[in-house]
């Protein structure tokens, strides 16, 4: 049988209290019994952990880090015995989330009713922006964010792909015309954002790259709600994620352009959040409930 966990239990105990007969002892254990499982420890793991002497006992480097581990391992079973014994709806707390209007509204929102049958004591603090929040900065917990994440201490956890469309409502190709080529967007309103660069720019692929397409449109919004309305409105075109506008294509008031000339455009979205051993259960539980179906909602679009 494996007893791991056991193991780790006995060894914890020996380095906090610096002795295998004090260990043996608040275990009610013998002190050989105690030696034989540390020393079972190191012969399946290959390396030494406890360095030896008459006067005192000291971690080596190994050592250290298993001890950390097996901390963070088996306060995590506690947690989840703890969550089990007493019920979900003792877990309390705000989680704080920030995420992009678009997502926020079509995927994350339509969950929350359920989430809070299962957690009703959990605040959720609620942020939609398309701007890059600093976790640290502005005290969040979790941000959903789409497209490329930069090199940070934070752990990702990655929820599906967005591909991105070009769309035109019926009213505005019938009025301007449909684009048949890269080139022809330049005779189009280019509807765009202003939080991801000065000049606007779309990046479409082609041949193989990443080609930054120079357009010119009547809006720059800081939200995909806004250049969303305006494109139902037919105002202009607007290059959009595909779970944005997925109901819109399939009633018809929203169509695709150029599917057949740009290559598939897409960009990861990623769960983020901070590291560390002790998450609060606040956080994991809203983790683990959001994630699957958040990445549910995003593949449900895929070919």
């Amino acid at each position: 049988m494996d007893n791991r966990a056991g193991e780790m239990q006995v060894f914890l105990r020996v380095v906090e209290t610096g002795s295998f007969s004090e260990a043996a002892r608040l275990l009610r254990m013998t002190p050989s019994t105690v030696s034989k499982l540390v020393a079972r420890i190191e012969a399946r793991l290959g390396v030494r952990l406890i360095e030896r002497s008459t006067r005192r006992l000291s971690l080596t480097t190994e050592g250290r880090l298993y001890y950390e581990r097996s901390q963070t391992l088996l306060h995590n079973l506690d947690e989840i015995e703890r969550e089990l014994s007493e019920g979900a709806a003792t877990t309390g707390g705000t989680v704080r989330v920030n995420i992009s209007v678009a997502l926020g509204v079509l995927g994350l929102e339509p969950l929350l009713p359920e989430f809070w049958q299962v957690y009703p004591n959990i605040v959720v603090d609620l942020s939609l922006s398309d701007e890059i929040v600093d976790l640290y900065l502005d005290r969040t917990d979790v941000a959903f964010r789409v497209g490329p994440l930069p090199d940070s201490g934070m752990i990702a956890r990655r929820l599906g792909t967005a591909r991105r469309k070009i769309v035109a409502a019926p009213a505005y190709l019938k009025r301007r015309g449909t684009p048949r080529t890269v080139d022809d967007l330049a005779q189009h309103n280019c509807l765009g954002f202003n939080f991801r660069r000065s000049a606007p720019v779309w990046p479409i692929p082609e041949s193989g790259r990443i080609v930054d397409r120079a357009v010119r449109g009547s809006l720059l919004a800081n939200n995909g709600e806004t250049v969303r309305h305006m494109t139902l409105a037919g105002v202009g075109l607007a290059r959009m994620g595909d779970y944005h506008v997925r109901a819109d294509l399939a009633a018809g008031r929203l169509v695709e352009v150029l599917a057949d000339v740009v290559e598939s455009d897409e960009e990861q979205i990623h769960a983020v959040f901070l590291g560390g051993g002790y998450m609060p259960q606040r956080v994991r539980a809203f983790l683990d409930f959001a994630a699957p179906r958040l990445q549910q909602f995003l593949s449900a679009g895929e070919p």
